[in-house]
């Protein structure tokens, strides 16, 4: 068999292959969290989250978001990785910002080992 006859043969498998494994995939709900962003995000959104007491007053006198908007940005928004903080009693520090509409929303959040605090909330 020739090159041109094997062809159709090994494209017909490998579109049949991905088709199941997107089915597969697919109804598991999994996902694929390698990059550093969303890694860092995953890591937030499962723990207990805190609001400061400055996070607070600025959830309760600000009509522009409430907890369903910050659990938009912990899902989709964009971590700055360049400009994290290491602590002494948590991890790390982030400056978390929204994409699209919430883009001049920006999260101050520090990540311990078995919560993450938001510390702050930048409305601009």
């Amino acid at each position: 068999m020739t090159f041109k006859q094997r062809l159709p043969y090994f494209l017909g498998g490998l579109t049949i292959g991905i088709i199941i494994v997107i089915f597969v995939f697919g109804k598991k709900n999994t996902t694929f969290d390698y990059g550093p962003n969303a890694r860092v995000l995953k890591n937030i959104r499962v723990k207990e989250r805190i609001f400061s007491e400055k996070a607070l007053t600025i959830l309760n006198t600000s009509s522009k978001i409430d907890t369903a908007n910050i659990s938009e940005i912990l899902r989709t928004g964009n971590v700055d990785l360049s400009n994290k903080i290491k602590l002494d009693s948590c991890l790390y520090r982030y400056n978390i910002k929204g994409k699209q509409e919430l883009k001049n929303i920006t999260l101050t959040i520090t990540n311990c080992k078995s919560m993450a605090i938001i510390e702050d909330i930048h409305i601009k």
